[in-house]
C-alpha cells in the first residue's frame, strides 16, 4: 500500500505565497473548502489527483511536496531528543511524528537550538582540555564546518545555478574541461602556468605574483586534474560562489571560507562531469562507478559524490546516498537522496557493510540491507586508499558507501546476481533510536522503549526492551 502523503504545511505555504484565501484556492484545485482545510492541517493526506493539480498551479513551488522531508524531520527530531532525553521526561515516536507533522516551523527551530547547544557543549569542551594550552586552542571550534555542513544538506547536495553554469563552461571546453587539457586552459583562459611538486601534503598552492599554480605530483592524475579544474571554476565562475555564499548568510567568516570551498569543489566536480553527460553515462553503465570513473578521467570518490548530486528539478537521476568514513568510523561526508537517513548526532550501525569494508581493502562489498520500518536498501562499500607520497607521511585510507532503495536496485549493476527479494542485512540508523529488540550489536537501549534488567540471566545484551 502507497504511503499517505500529509503535507498540509507545505501546502499551506503554496497558498499564501500566492496570496490566495481558502475559498480562491480551493476553486482552483476544484475541491472543496472543507477539504482543503483539512489537507492544511493535516486531518487528510493528499490525492494523486490533488498532487497533481497543486503542481499544475503552483509550478515548481510544488516540487517541496515530498514525504521524504517529513520524515527526515522525524529522524532528525528523534536524534536531536535522544541526546536529552530523560527516564523522568519521556517523548515518545506518535508525539514526535505529530510535532513533524502539525508544527515543522517549531520543529526545525527546536533543531537549530539543539545544534547550538551542541556547539556551545563542544566549545566548553574544547576550553577546559585547552587551560593548560594556549589561549587558540582554546578558541578553536566546529562551528563553521557543522554551519557549512547544514548549508549543503538543506540544499539537498544541489546547487543549481553552480551547477549550469559548470556544465555551461564545461560546453565551452568541450574534451579540454577534463584531465592532462585542462593545464592548457588554465594557461590560455587565465595565464597561469601549472607546476609540480614532488611531495607533502599541500595539494594545491597558488603564486598570485609568478601566476604560477602548484599541484602535488604525488597525488593521482584524477586528483591532479580536479584541483587544476577547482582553480579554473574559483576564477571563471567566481561570482556565482559569492553570490551563494552571501545569500547563506553565515555567522562566521570561517563558515564563509569553508563554503567557499566547498562550493569551489562541487563546481569542478560538475565541470568534469557535466550534469547531462555523466547523468546519461550513469544510466547507460549502470552506475558502475569505476566505468564512470574511466570515463571521466574522475577517482571513485569524486563519482560516488557526484551521484548523490543530481537532484535537476525535472531532470534527476537515480536516488542514490552516499557517505564517507575514516578509519574510526568518523562520517566525513554524507548526503541522502533516498529515504535513509545517517545518525546526525551519534555513531552509524555497526552491521552496515561500510564497516565490514575498512577491513577488506580495495574490493566491493554488497549488502541488501533492511531499516526497522521494512525499507529495503542495496548497499554498496569499498575502502580507498590516498597516498601520501612519503614513506615517512601515513597515507590516508576511507570506505565510500553508496546504493538506493532495493525497488531500483536493478539500476546498478552491483545488483548483478543478487537475490533481491532474499534474506538481508536488518540494520539501522543509531543504537538510540532503532527499534530492534532483538539486535546482539545494540550498545544503547532505545530512547522511546522501556526496558527492564533481568537478574537470574544474562544475554549478549544485559537488557530486555518493553
Amino acid at each position: 500500500m502507497p504511503e499517505k502523503l500529509f503535507v498540509g504545511p507545505q501546502v499551506r505555504a503554496l497558498r499564501l505565497e500566492q496570496g490566495l484565501n481558502l475559498e480562491a484556492c480551493a476553486a482552483r484545485l476544484h475541491i472543496s473548502v472543507s477539504y482543503l482545510s483539512q489537507i492544511e492541517s493535516n486531518q487528510r493526506p493528499v490525492t494523486a489527483r490533488v498532487l497533481v493539480a497543486l503542481v499544475e498551479q503552483f509550478g515548481a513551488g510544488a516540487a517541496g511536496l515530498e514525504a521524504n522531508e517529513g520524515q527526515r524531520l522525524v529522524l532528525d527530531l528523534r536524534e536531536a531528543i535522544a541526546e536529552t532525553d530523560s527516564p523522568h521526561s519521556h517523548v515518545g515516536l506518535p508525539e514526535v511524528r505529530q510535532v513533524a507533522i502539525q508544527a515543522p516551523s517549531l520543529a526545525r527551530r527546536f533543531l537549530d537550538l539543539h545544534r547550538a547547544n551542541q556547539r556551545l557543549t563542544e566549545r566548553l569542551n574544547l576550553t577546559e582540555a585547552a587551560v593548560a594550552l594556549d589561549e587558540e586552542t582554546a578558541a578553536s571550534s566546529l562551528l563553521p564546518y557543522e554551519e557549512v555542513r547544514e548549508f549543503f544538506h538543506d540544499k539537498d547536495n544541489y546547487i543549481d545555478t553552480l551547477d549550469r553554469a559548470a556544465e555551461a563552461l564545461a560546453a565551452e571546453l568541450d574534451d579540454a574541461g577534463q584531465g592532462a587539457h585542462l593545464e592548457g586552459v588554465v594557461q590560455a583562459r587565465l595565464g597561469v602556468t601549472v607546476a609540480r611538486t614532488a611531495s607533502g601534503d599541500v595539494m594545491r598552492s597558488y603564486d598570485r605574483v609568478a601566476r604560477r599554480l602548484t599541484v602535488n605530483g604525488s597525488l593521482p592524475l584524477e586528483t591532479q586534474a580536479f584541483q587544476i579544474a577547482y582553480h579554473l571554476v574559483a576564477a571563471e565562475l567566481s561570482e556565482i560562489i559569492e553570490a551563494e555564499v552571501r545569500k547563506a548568510r553565515f555567522r562566521t567568516v570561517e563558515a564563509a571560507d569553508l563554503c567557499r570551498i566547498g562550493l569551489g569543489n562541487y563546481a569542478a566536480s560538475a565541470l568534469i562531469m557535466p550534469y547531462q553527460a555523466f547523468a546519461d553515462a550513469a544510466r547507460g553503465l549502470r552506475h558502475d562507478v569505476e566505468a564512470l570513473a574511466l570515463r571521466f578521467g574522475a577517482s571513485l570518490e569524486q563519482v560516488c559524490h557526484r551521484l548523490s548530486t543530481l537532484q535537476r528539478p525535472g531532470r534527476a537521476g537515480l536516488p542514490v546516498y552516499f557517505i564517507r568514513l575514516d578509519a574510526a568510523g568518523n562520517i566525513t561526508k554524507r548526503h541522502s537522496a533516498t529515504r535513509l537517513r545517517f545518525a546526525r548526532f551519534g555513531g552509524s550501525c555497526p552491521l552496515w557493510n561500510v564497516h565490514e569494508a575498512a577491513g577488506a581493502p580495495d574490493r566491493f562489498l554488497v549488502q541488501v540491507a533492511e531499516m526497522p520500518d521494512g525499507a529495503r536498501y542495496l548497499s554498496v562499500a569499498r575502502s580507498v586508499l590516498k597516498p601520501s607520497g612519503s614513506y615517512l607521511t601515513p597515507a590516508r585510507r576511507y570506505v565510500l558507501g553508496f546504493g538506493c532503495e532495493i525497488s531500483q536496485a536493478h539500476e546498478l549493476v552491483y545488483a548483478e546476481g543478487l537475490d533481491l527479494k532474499g534474506p538481508a542485512a536488518r540494520i539501522g540508523i543509531s543504537c538510540r533510536i532503532c527499534e530492534r529488540n532483538d539486535c546482539a550489536q545494540r550498545a544503547f537501549p532505545p530512547v522511546d522503549r522501556r526496558l527492564t534488567v533481568p537478574t537470574d540471566e544474562r544475554r549478549t545484551v544485559p537488557f530486555r526492551l518493553g
